[in-house]
């Protein structure tokens, strides 16, 4: 039987196909005109990514050299950082944060669960000289989402500055970084752009910037007013990633014709058709107030997880992904986000039916598969109405 190879994972997801076929062209030396007008095509539709109309730094690195960009430039040691402890990636904030000697103050938070903003306020009434907030707008090691937008609004009229990791929540969610007083958000490559890995992004506030300029911490490669200069010159202060650099001009093109509201909206139209065909199914959905970047789908009791994994791979060529650290064998997740479409989702879907009934799990064939077209089918004719509406 032929089996084709399908990513399913929160990243890298699947690529974008004239992003893909871009990387291939001869590479351009970086110090010419022609890099020059590429790098600001490619800030231009940052811009739009983002929603904001500050300029948006781009990195060689993995999403969390920004991460540790945000830390080092943003605070000094032994200053007070708040960080918001909602799962594997939060726990990136605790690290780096310890790695620049800045006190933090944990809000721990169940796996699964997201913060809750009121604990924000709470921990910046108590101890008003916290300088900085840290978050994941989606956390993908339990497929929570966390209150974006609620979160800021009690940051924005504190001195602190609120920090998104948004690396697997942009083009996921809606992410005004202007118009809610986002400070510092982050991006990265391997997501919703569906690129490979290797670039990051930060959008960086003016609040965020006075605060940069009182940072005594030390950094070199990850230095934002470093970048800001040369960045605006059409240049990167150290040699980028040129193919990958090509390829999101591609990605970003991509994401102009299909509109990032179409965008979000596909996501968030894959991950409600999976949540209902796993609960169709009797399995139970780990987060409570899940992203639409990624499903976490518990583990029936008896089965590990990582079973489900290997069959997904050996019998039909899909790569989904388990459980981090103490959630390994007990969830398996899917991906919604970026290059992934309805054919993609059905087909993960149809193929876990008889996953779990090769398992021994009373699974009826088209029960999960039922319930995701009945959502689609919805959501389609909501959207549909809602255009025809808008049109007259």
């Amino acid at each position: 039987m032929l089996i084709k190879t399908r990513l399913m994972t929160p990243g890298p997801t699947e690529l974008v196909h004239e992003a893909q076929l871009s990387q291939a062209r001869p590479i351009i030396h970086h110090r010419t005109n022609e890099f020059i007008r590429l790098f600001a095509e490619v800030r231009e539709g940052l811009k739009y990514l983002f929603q904001t109309e500050s300029d948006v730094l781009i990195f060689a690195s993995s999403g969390s050299g920004a991460m540790e960009g945000a830390v080092a430039n943003l605070l000094s040691p032994g200053d007070k950082a708040l960080v918001a402890n909602t799962g594997k990636f939060g726990e990136r904030w605790l690290a780096l944060c310890k790695a620049y000697n800045v006190e933090t103050r944990e809000i721990f938070v169940e796996r699964g669960l997201s913060v809750e903003p009121e604990r924000i306020a709470e921990a910046l009434e108590r101890e008003p000289e916290i300088k900085a907030v840290f978050i994941q707008d989606s956390e993908s090691s339990t497929g929570a989402r966390n209150p974006t937008r609620a979160i800021a609004e009690i940051t924005r009229n504190h001195k602190a500055c609120l920090v998104i990791d948004a690396i697997t929540g942009l083009g996921v969610h809606e992410i005004k970084t202007d118009e809610w007083g986002l400070d510092v958000v982050i991006g990265g490559s391997q997501k919703a752009l569906g690129l490979p890995p290797g670039l990051a992004f930060a959008s960086v506030s003016e609040k965020a910037w006075k605060m940069i300029e009182e940072s005594k911490s030390p950094r070199f490669y990850f230095d934002f007013k470093k970048e800001a200069k040369n960045q605006a010159r059409g240049q990167t202060a150290y040699t980028p990633a040129i193919s990958l650099i090509t390829g999101l001009r591609e990605s970003l093109l991509f994401i102009r014709n299909l509109t990032l509201e179409g965008l979000i909206e596909n996501a968030a139209t894959l991950a409600e058709m999976t949540r209902q065909a796993a609960q169709a199914m009797g399995l139970k959905l780990f987060a409570h107030s899940p992203s639409d970047a990624i499903t976490a789908v518990r583990a029936p009791e008896e089965i590990d997880s990582g079973e489900i994994i290997k069959a997904y791979k050996k019998d039909f060529g899909i790569t989904i992904a388990n459980g981090q650290d103490e959630m390994k064998g007990r969830i398996f997740r899917f991906a919604h986000l970026g290059y992934t479409d309805y054919i993609d989702t059905i087909g993960a879907i149809a193929a876990l039916e008889i996953i779990l009934i090769k398992l021994g799990l009373p699974i009826q064939i088209g029960q999960g598969v039922t319930a995701a077209q009945k959502t689609f089918t919805t959501r389609r004719e909501a959207a549909l109405a809602s255009s025809r509406g808008g049109q007259q």
